[in-house]
């Protein structure tokens, strides 16, 4: 499907603990009332009755009435809010299960953000995990930035968005999709089914014949659509299928002829349905598949649009109150701006939402990835509000800054999308106000760029005699780089008499949408190898909190990725086994080492595989990456699994430790500081978290003393499990980008920490013994890591620190105390004799520079310049430049000084020094040094009448000089003639 098309809805990924419901005597699962209003109270939504009951609900569903001549005021059944909560609620009457949106931050290496509803559920649909519940409902938060420059045009284009979604796993198909769908939006929501039509795939005679003989839509009203529009594939090769459509007809007096289902100007498509029945084989042929899905989706923007009857999905109750608040700060009204006016409002209002979101969801901006995308998001929103003269001034906003003041009326109407908006409020606030101040100096940067740039394009036209046009690819560099709008950069250029190549900067443009389409706006969904060997292993049993030992059963081998029956010694394997007491890598643990040996019945031998690493795979078996010592190893062998208990003590240690970290963190620097990763490894821990600054020393002090304080209560840890919803009552941290099931383990240290955590962690804190900070830094704009030792690591770390210690005492000859002293004293007298040599070398230098002064010659007529352009041989860049400030002075104005030097391997320094009548020529040292040093490998700049540059190559120097000899000659004869 297009790009443009609506994308399926989209879920979390399913608990193991979820339990299944009875089954009705049609063979779908029953909720009832209770089950429906828990599952909303799960996700954060009340139920109906709940609604009658809660004035804070009726409020938040108030009515919003955007200003528009076709405007009726909506109910609170039409409300976006009452839309999301009534598909829910239809669905799980219909045997589903209510499941929670997830992260922005998908679990998926294929995609960057989350884009589509089956994204969390591709494992079930591949048949690598089995499914915990039969069909589930979800409403999703999603983005999409492929789209990006749509956004506030159409009156459908969003990067951020909500997907209401229902999802079979082998358990309905078309007919029960088909029924329900238009039972929901003919009944349920009410929507006149003259005013809807329907799309299918030309060959889909079963689809065609369910929606026109048992649903009863007209044939006239049924569209048949090519493999492009309604033909739906995850890549090249897997799942795949054909596509159902049901649009919204807003002028059905049009008629039934020449119809165009793309029409954005009539139609709008709201609902997707996406029957998964096929794998693509590698020659292209579809062969059925053994489970048949159902994956659709519904655009909760676009249903509110349709039933708050406004002219665009901007103007519905989901975003319309942002672009009231945007408005004021403008001093605008939305009612009668003009239309570019209009698109910044929208512009805003819709990246607003994406931006609270992804930083809540622990996104923050950075110049790569996920953090870029934020960035650029944040960047286009300051750019907008400038053109809209919201400069961050009004009274009552942050410190200069007005996208804060705007993400407060984002959560105050976003609570029961996301309730933990509101205790994530600060974090968000301090992070745009951080993002917004730092952009606003990159603007001004932006705009001395355009300056220069103008400056070249008019001195090229000059030269050249041709009319002054900016390049493309420098509008474009501003926009990209610098966030400088297009439109301020016409605006200016005109104001100096300079166009802009617009067609240069369009296909920039271009290549950049192709870029991030393609990077960005596909998920895999491939069967991979291996697939066949995992159909009948079950999940493998971890025994790893009771015993570091047990028998189990090899279920499962691979070599070089490759299912295979035996492997033998000297050959790297991967052992899947039906229980082990080997902890998998997840949440941030690294995976446990050890042995596993079998013992060979017929020969009596010993096999033994030395196990370095162990993950989990396509779901939750245990993949145990060994090498073969001895021996071999087969399917079906029973093997003794051993843990090295060494090891799994100092990881056990060093996660416990990491929970105290974060605790002792929020005490000293705040409670709004997060986890945002981290690697509990047996040498170290490591742990990033939100927070905009470096930590002060007393502060890290600080700590440290907290957490080894708490070490020293020697307090025994407690470990339960429990339902989420109960765990998150009592306080327990989740960490941000971890799935969790309905029942959860939470680690509990009495009064300092708790987490949920599936880790391995000690029994009592005096096990940790003591706990060293031992580095500090930042990873990202607005992400700080914290590495540490504790345990069997910490005292060595100490031991090692103490040898180095008294190796110092010996070599300086003082004691440890007496260190500091010693070392401040050494570097003083460093300091005091690098001075001496440079002021030698710069007298040198200078002296050098009065014996080349004679090679100086004179260039022009009617005024006659002292030119001197030399080698200097390894002159450094200081001395170089006080032999360049000599010589100006001495030759007397006008002058023009070009020296270059090769001040040590692979370094070259260039200086060039005008006297100011040489500058007031239109000469300037800045501009005239810079191409010199691209020919030497390097680049730099400066004042008019003084510039340094610099240079990896020293083998092209001489020609650098040459250059700038005969380049300087040309333009003072020009000047002079």
């Amino acid at each position: 499907m297009e790009a443009s098309k609506l994308p399926c809805s989209f879920s979390s990924l399913i608990s193991r603990n979820q339990r299944h419901l009875p089954l009705s005597p049609s063979g779908f699962r029953c909720y009832n009332r209770d089950s429906i209003g828990q599952s909303l109270a799960l996700i954060g939504l009340p139920s109906r009755n709940s609604r009658k009951k809660s004035a804070r609900i009726r409020n938040a569903s108030a009515s919003v009435q955007p200003i528009t001549k076709d405007h009726v005021e909506e109910t609170s059944t039409t409300s976006g809010n009452a839309i999301r909560r009534r598909f829910l609620e239809f669905y799980a009457a219909k045997g589903h299960k209510i499941l929670p949106s997830s992260s922005l931050v998908p679990d998926d290496p294929t995609v960057l953000l989350t884009i589509a509803g089956m994204l969390q559920f591709k494992p079930v649909f591949l048949g690598k995990v089995p499914r915990q519940v039969p069909c589930a409902t979800t409403s999703q938060r999603c983005i999409r930035t492929n789209d990006i420059e749509n956004v506030g045009r159409t009156s459908r284009h969003h990067t951020f968005f909500e997907m209401l979604g229902n999802f079979s796993f082998g358990d309905y198909f078309k007919k029960e999709a088909i029924k329900w769908a238009w039972e929901l939006s003919t009944k349920e929501y009410g929507l006149n089914a003259e005013n809807l039509w329907i799309s299918v795939y030309e060959d889909d005679d079963e689809t065609y014949s369910i929606w026109h003989d048992e649903i009863g839509v007209p044939a006239n009203r049924i569209k048949k659509m090519g493999e492009e529009d309604n033909f739906w594939t995850s890549g090249p090769t897997g799942p795949c299928g054909p596509c159902s459509e049901i649009y919204y007809d807003f002028d059905p007096d049009r008629g039934h002829s020449d119809v165009d289902l793309n029409d954005d100007t009539r139609f709008i498509e709201f609902y997707n349905l996406v029957f998964m029945q096929f794998n693509k084989q590698d020659d292209g042929s579809l062969e059925p598949l053994k489970q048949k899905n159902i994956d659709t989706g519904m655009g909760l923007e676009r249903m509110a649009r349709i039933l708050q009857k406004v002219p665009n999905n901007y103007e519905t109750d989901l975003i319309f109150p942002i672009i009231e608040k945007v408005s004021e700060l403008a001093n605008v009204s939305y009612a009668l701006a003009d239309d570019s006016s209009k698109t910044k409002l929208k512009v805003i209002g819709d990246h607003m939402r994406a931006i609270v979101y992804l930083i809540s969801d622990g996104v923050f901006p950075s110049n790569i990835g996920r953090g870029y995308v934020v960035r650029r998001l944040i960047r286009r929103a300051v750019r907008m509000g400038r053109l809209l003269d919201i400069r961050g001034d009004e009274p009552g906003n942050l410190e200069g800054t007005f996208l804060p003041i705007i993400a407060e009326t984002v959560i105050d109407i976003s609570t029961e999308i996301d309730p933990d908006l509101k205790s994530r409020k600060s974090r968000i606030l301090e992070e745009l106000k951080r993002e917004e101040l730092r952009f606003v100096v990159t603007l001004e940067r932006g705009e001395k760029l355009l300056d220069e740039k103008l400056d070249d394009a008019l001195e090229y036209a000059k030269v050249n005699n041709t009319e002054p046009v900016l390049p493309g690819k420098d509008a474009f560099l501003l926009y990209d780089t610098y966030g400088f709008p297009v439109e301020i950069t016409i605006e200016v250029a005109g104001e100096r008499g300079v166009s802009v190549d617009m067609s240069d900067f369009d296909i920039e443009m271009e290549n950049q949408r192709r870029q991030s389409q393609a990077a960005h706006n596909t998920i895999k969904l491939t069967v991979e190898n291996g697939s066949e060997l995992t159909d009948n292993i079950p999940d493998t049993e971890f025994l790893g909190y009771d015993t570091l030992y047990s028998k189990a059963v090899v279920k499962g081998l691979l070599l070089s990725g490759k299912p295979v029956v035996e492997v033998s010694e000297g050959s790297e394997v991967e052992v899947l086994l039906d229980r082990t007491p080997f902890y998998a890598e997840s949440g941030g643990q690294i995976g446990d080492r050890g042995l596993l040996k079998v013992t060979q019945t017929e020969t009596g031998k010993t096999a033994v595989i030395e196990i370095a690493d162990v993950q989990k795979s396509l779901g939750n078996i245990f993949v145990h990456k060994g090498m073969i010592k001895e021996g071999s190893i087969a399917v079906g062998k029973e093997v003794e699994a051993a843990v090295d208990a060494k090891l799994r003590q100092r990881a056990k240690v060093h996660h416990t430790a990491t929970h105290l970290l974060q605790a002792a963190l929020k005490k000293v620097i705040g409670q709004e500081t997060s986890q945002a990763g981290s690697l509990v490894a047996f040498e170290r821990l490591r742990f990033d978290f939100n927070f905009h600054r470096q930590l002060l020393d007393h502060e890290l002090t600080k700590v440290e003393d907290l957490i080894n304080e708490w070490i020293g209560d020697a307090t025994s840890l407690q470990t339960k499990v429990m339902a989420i919803a109960d765990a998150k009552s009592a306080g327990a941290i989740a960490m941000f980008g971890e799935k969790y099931g309905e029942e959860v383990r939470v680690v509990d240290v009495p009064g300092v920490s708790m987490e949920l955590c599936g880790g391995t962690h000690v029994n009592n804190t005096s096990e940790i013994r003591g706990f060293k900070i031992i580095s500090e830094q930042g990873i990202s704009s607005g992400v700080r890591r914290i590495e540490a030792v504790a345990g069997d690591a910490y005292i060595e770390y100490v031991s090692e620190r103490d040898n180095y210690m008294k190796q110092l005492c010996s070599t300086l000859k003082v004691k440890a105390e007496d260190v500091p002293t010693r070392v401040a004293g050494i570097m003083e007298e460093l300091r005091i004799a690098k001075s001496e040599v440079s002021v030698a070398r710069a007298k040198t230098a200078v002296f050098k520079a009065s014996v080349i002064a004679n090679n100086a010659f004179l260039v022009g007529t009617s005024t006659q310049i002292r030119v001197l352009v030399e080698f200097m041989d390894d002159t450094d860049a200081d001395s170089l430049k006080s032999a360049a400030e000599h010589l100006v002075d001495a030759l007397q104005d006008p002058a023009a000084i070009i020296l270059g030097s090769c001040p040590g391997e692979d370094k070259v320094s260039l200086v060039a020094a005008f006297s100011p009548s040489v500058v007031s020529m239109g000469i300037q040292a800045g501009k005239f040094i810079g191409p010199i040093a691209k020919m030497c490998g390097g680049g730099g700049g400066g004042r008019p009448n003084f510039a340094q540059a610099g240079g990896r190559k020293p083998e092209n120097l001489s020609g650098a000089l040459d250059k700038a000899k005969t380049d300087l000659v040309s333009v003072l004869l020009e000047k002079t003639s």
